[in-house]
């Protein structure tokens, strides 16, 4: 109860009663005194007479009007896969539960596969219905807040996911099979990596799954890929290695995965999925078993003490824990080989001493290495390896029978001044980690598409 009528109220929640007899005051009204004695005695009139009784008045608030609720807000259902679709339906009571299985893969290829926003196109959907859709859900997507393409064909989207929620998502073409886009599962992240400046900002929040699929919708809508199965499709493959980390996030990306590899939508195998993680070891075994998606390790290091610095998640998760993880991932294989990511660091980590330390700690994983070249930024105390270093370092891996593709960043010219935070310095930051997961991403996807055939 709120307002005046919470003010009216007894401690037993009714309504106060307020009299004002006598000489008693009634806060909403006028004060009545009773008359005065005179030494003239003088005949009242009926009027004086009446105001001369006493006067009781009583507020009774019990029909107060209620303020108007809110309404609710619209669902979002980009993001719920098709069970979920299913339960929203019936549950909202548009649609009959008989009805519900059958609408909701409708509704399903309408936004997935023909990338549809409005329920009005949906023609195989009864006009009434649609009507009734529109009244309690949405299909609409986030705004744009910037676009940019680069001289290489890289594309970056601002997306605004809500005010203050802000993500970029990047598209690299010639990678992958076609084409790679890198979505984002947090705004911001909490791992304080030293070598990543962008890994300070606080963390805004976990992305949710209609938030994760909206990224991959803006892309094919920019690259017009709508319907799903047209020839010629420029997007073939999704990496998890844009800002957060997933695993922290990983309900809402296993969800996202399901809706995006769904065959009756945007149909992206999931051996053309990666999630790239700094190493949540508890969340490994479930990454596998709810979405079979490929695994990146954000490793950098071959033992504690020098990745306690660089990953300071090493701390709680040392690299006996990590590797015990790793070789126990579901359906890891030859075919199916995990991608270890390591920053190429001058005077840190980029030894031969190192190059075969790191050969002994993978020993018996089926795994490539990703060498990405540092790309530093204003105050940062690291330096990227030398050239010579980095292909002496990966000469040792190759030796060993690893891949070890060396990758340098793509779409500069479009990464080196923005970025999607609030002010100049969180932009270089933000920069900066655009080139190191774009690098991270290449090598991730560029190598080996044999092992990656749909």
């Amino acid at each position: 109860m709120t307002g005046d009528s919470e003010q009216a109220a007894n401690d037993d929640g009714k309504p106060n009663q307020r009299s004002a007899t006598g000489s008693g005051a009634c806060d909403d009204g006028p004060v009545l005194e009773k008359p005065r004695p005179s030494a003239i005695s003088r005949p009242q009139s009926p009027q004086s007479s009446f105001l001369a009784r006493p006067l009781s008045v009583t507020l009774d608030l019990s029909r107060a009007a209620a303020p108007a609720s809110a309404a609710k807000p619209l669902i979002e259902l980009s993001g719920l896969t098709r069970p979920q679709l299913v339960a929203a339906l019936t549950e909202s009571g548009v649609v009959e539960h008989g009805k519900a299985r059958m609408r909701a893969t409708q509704l399903f290829r309408w936004m997935h596969h023909r990338g549809v926003t409005d329920f009005a196109m949906m023609t195989d959907v009864a006009k009434e219905t649609r009507a009734r859709l529109a009244e309690r859900f949405t299909v609409s997507r986030p705004e744009v807040v910037e676009r940019q393409v680069s001289k290489d064909g890289t594309r970056k989207w601002l997306i605004r996911m809500a005010p203050g929620i802000e993500v970029e998502t990047v598209y690299i073409p010639s990678v992958g099979r076609v084409g790679a886009l890198c979505v984002s599962s947090q705004v911001g992240c909490t791992l304080n990596c030293s070598f990543c400046h962008t890994g300070t900002q606080a963390l805004v929040r976990n992305l949710t799954a209609a938030e994760i699929v909206a990224q991959v919708q803006i892309a094919k809508d920019d690259l017009a890929e709508w319907p799903s199965d047209k020839e010629d499709r420029l997007l073939s493959n999704i990496v998890f290695m844009g800002m957060g980390e997933p695993l922290y996030n990983l309900g809402s990306v296993a969800d996202a995965i399901e809706i995006i590899s769904d065959n009756e939508g945007i149909g992206i195998s999931r051996r053309r999925i990666t999630v790239s993680t700094s190493g949540v070891v508890p969340q490994l075994q479930a990454l596998g078993e709810k979405t079979q998606a490929m695994l990146a390790i954000s490793l950098h290091a071959t033992h504690d003490a020098l990745r306690d610095e660089l990953v300071p998640l090493n701390k709680k998760y040392p690299l006996d824990q990590l590797m015990a993880g790793i070789r126990a991932y579901p359906g890891l294989s030859n075919a199916r080989r995990v991608t270890f990511e390591y920053v190429m660091l001058k005077g840190v980590n980029d030894s031969p001493d190192e190059a075969r330390a790191l050969v002994k700690l993978i020993k018996g994983i089926p795994a490539k290495i990703n060498l990405i070249p540092f790309n530093p930024w204003p105050g940062t105390d690291y330096q990227c390896s030398d050239w010579a270093t980095i292909e002496a370092f990966g000469a040792i891996l190759n030796k060993a029978g690893y891949s070890s593709p060396i990758r340098t960043p793509r779409g500069r010219d479009i990464l080196a001044a923005c970025g999607q935070l609030k002010s100049e310095s969180e932009k270089v930051r933000a920069s900066a980690m655009r080139k190191l997961s774009m690098a991270a991403m290449a090598g991730v996807l560029d190598d080996d598409e044999d092992e990656a055939a749909a």
